[in-house]
């Protein structure tokens, strides 16, 4: 899906294929494979396809509906864009009562949108109490961003909307201060009550308008030109291994990082023993917590391949790589291991124009599931990346003592 979207929607204009392409989506939405379930690159949590479907469906006709003055596309290819959205709307429409409430709040965002076409104004009027009693009380910002916005462009009275989401935002930001303040006596409470809210699911950024008040989105970042690739650090001489010598390129194995899937052989969701066998190697552990009268596993070290593996309910949640001799671990080809951190955050934050900090500083790359912490190698730092899922990106929440006191 994230290929859809960069090909066919790239930097929220249309091209020559974007019409054609929606209208062959649409049909496919009956399709019964479309029900399998995964994690899909722009939107936190899993979904059915054929919710991942139908929100490209409504980025597209986010796009078809703008004015053509903003530069979306060549006038023939928003023109056949437009033209398709009374026959998609036919397609996409008997899913807004769909049983999943995931599908179900696609099929009425996407259904909100292609409504922008006069020639589907007499529909308006039956999908309204949907778009307010669907999208209004979604937990995805997005979704009650396009629940407003069309709402106030159908005549509907939206204050107690924006009242709300205002109440929201404010309580969200109170108790989150609350919960970073280790000296306030409600710390516990504020981080119990944040824990027990619905994940906000929405993508950092669907093509089209850029929203700048959607709970989740950031406004992008803007490079004069892009900074340069990382490179890792040269390796040390074989003779000299010494305590801080560095691996060199060739002495290192050669990993690549697929997001919220895996890295390497290893992948997200496999045991202690399956992470053996596919290592060929026997771990180190060490650290055990007692959850509910039984031991669960929260790290195990790998000195050989010079990984550790952080699990959570006895499946692993985390990989971390050691800077000075693990995995040559890469991401489109650029390393992440070893390399000057300075230079692989601006690589990150050019690559995806949204990076959040943990307390230690250390970058966060929520919509990768890749977390840059540093590793002194003598009198230098080097970069140890960390591989996450998506519940772990809340480093200080999520990872072992002893982790942050790897140095």
């Amino acid at each position: 899906m994230g290929y859809l979207y960069r090909l066919l929607l790239n930097r929220g204009r249309v091209y020559p294929a974007t019409a054609p392409a929606a209208l062959v989506v649409g049909p496919l939405l009956d399709d019964p494979r479309t029900l399998a379930v995964a994690r899909w690159e722009r939107r936190a949590g899993e979904r059915p396809l054929r919710a991942e479907l139908l929100n490209w469906l409504a980025a597209f006709a986010d796009i078809a509906r703008l004015d053509a003055t903003e530069q979306l596309g060549a006038p023939q290819d928003l023109a056949a864009a437009r033209a398709a959205r009374p026959a998609l709307h036919s397609q996409v429409a008997p899913f807004c009562e769909d049983g999943d409430p995931r599908v179900r709040e696609a099929a009425v965002a996407a259904t909100a949108l292609l409504l922008a076409d006069p020639l589907l104004a007499s529909s308006i009027p039956p999908h309204a109490p949907l778009v307010r009693n669907v999208l209004a009380a979604s937990a995805d910002s997005s979704y009650r961003w396009i629940a407003r916005e069309r709402l106030a462009a159908w005549g509907e009275d939206i204050e107690g909307l924006i009242a709300a989401e205002d109440e929201r935002r404010a309580t969200l930001a109170k108790t989150g201060s609350v919960a970073d303040d280790p000296w306030d006596e409600g710390q516990g409470a504020a981080i119990r009550w944040l824990a027990e809210q619905p994940v906000d699911t929405a993508a950092q950024e669907l093509p089209g308008r850029r929203h700048p008040d959607w709970t989740a989105t950031e406004p992008a970042v803007q490079f004069e030109s892009a900074p340069e690739v990382p490179i890792a650090v040269p390796g040390g001489r074989p003779g000299h291994p010494g305590p801080w010598r560095i691996a060199r390129g060739e002495e290192r194995a050669e990993w690549t990082f697929t997001p919220f899937v895996g890295v390497g052989p290893l992948h997200f969701g496999m045991t202690l023993e399956e992470i053996t066998d596919a290592l060929d190697e026997q771990p180190t552990v060490t650290s055990y917590s007692h959850v509910g009268g039984r031991q669960q596993l929260v790290y195990a070290d790998f000195a050989a391949t010079a990984v550790r593996g952080l699990f959570r309910d006895d499946r692993l949640g985390c990989v971390a790589v050691n800077a000075l001799s693990g995995p040559q671990v890469r991401l489109d080809d650029v390393p992440l291991t070893g390399c000057v951190p300075s230079q692989l955050e601006n690589w990150l934050l050019h690559r995806t124009a949204r990076l959040s900090f943990s307390v230690a500083g250390d970058p966060i790359c929520t919509d990768l599931g890749l977390a840059i912490r540093s590793q002194r190698a003598g009198d230098i730092m080097l970069t140890r990346p960390l591989f996450l899922m998506p519940e772990w990106c809340d480093l200080w929440h999520s990872l072992p003592q002893e982790e942050w006191n790897f140095a």
